[in-house]
């Protein structure tokens, strides 16, 4: 209950609204989040998770696992990410999918996080592969900073990238107005 009170309360205190299809969630899931602009795009994702009792995780670079940032990472679901490893981030991810009966990764892929002005790359598209190898659905999350609105809206069961990214290219553009870009 306080939790979803303080996740409510800091939707009120920013100006922003949320909302979030109902059935779309499932135990496990990779959730995307488009577009990532600001940390009041980060801050409102995890109050929205308060508000919905999400136990989320999230890919974070180890280097930042370190003095105090360490516990607060690991209490906010990060997961420390070598990405100077050999092992790959896929077969980690699809790893802890088997070994938990609730798992909820969130990813902001990677050139979400562009300014309006600036020049937008193609996503990176990590988020589909662990989704496919895990076999997992892709949840669509949004925060719309134009219109002042977030939430999660839908969800997609990978298939084949061309096809799903298109697909998510679509969904994003007709039911949230956000355009992103997706590689060729």
């Amino acid at each position: 209950m306080l939790n979803k009170f303080i996740g409510e309360s800091a939707f009120k205190l920013a100006g922003w609204q949320y909302h979030v299809e109902p059935n779309v969630l499932e135990d496990k899931q990779v959730i995307v989040g488009f577009e990532h602009t600001s940390m009041l795009d980060a801050v409102l994702s995890l109050a929205l998770f308060q508000i919905y009792d999400l136990k989320i995780h999230t890919l974070i670079k180890k280097e930042l696992f370190k003095g105090p940032l360490k516990p607060l990472l690991k209490a906010i679901g990060g997961i420390p990410v070598d990405r100077q490893a050999n092992k790959d981030i896929v077969s980690l991810m699809v790893e802890h999918f088997q070994q938990h009966e609730k798992f909820n990764l969130v990813i902001a892929p990677e050139a979400t996080r562009a300014k309006s002005a600036e020049v937008r790359k193609p996503i990176r598209t990590g988020f589909w592969h662990i989704a496919k190898a895990a076999n997992v659905p892709i949840v669509l999350m949004y925060a719309n900073s134009k219109t002042k609105q977030g939430g999660i809206f839908g969800k997609i069961y990978p298939t084949e990238l061309s096809h799903d990214l298109a697909l998510i290219k679509q969904l994003y553009k007709d039911q949230v107005g956000l355009e992103i870009i997706i590689p060729e």
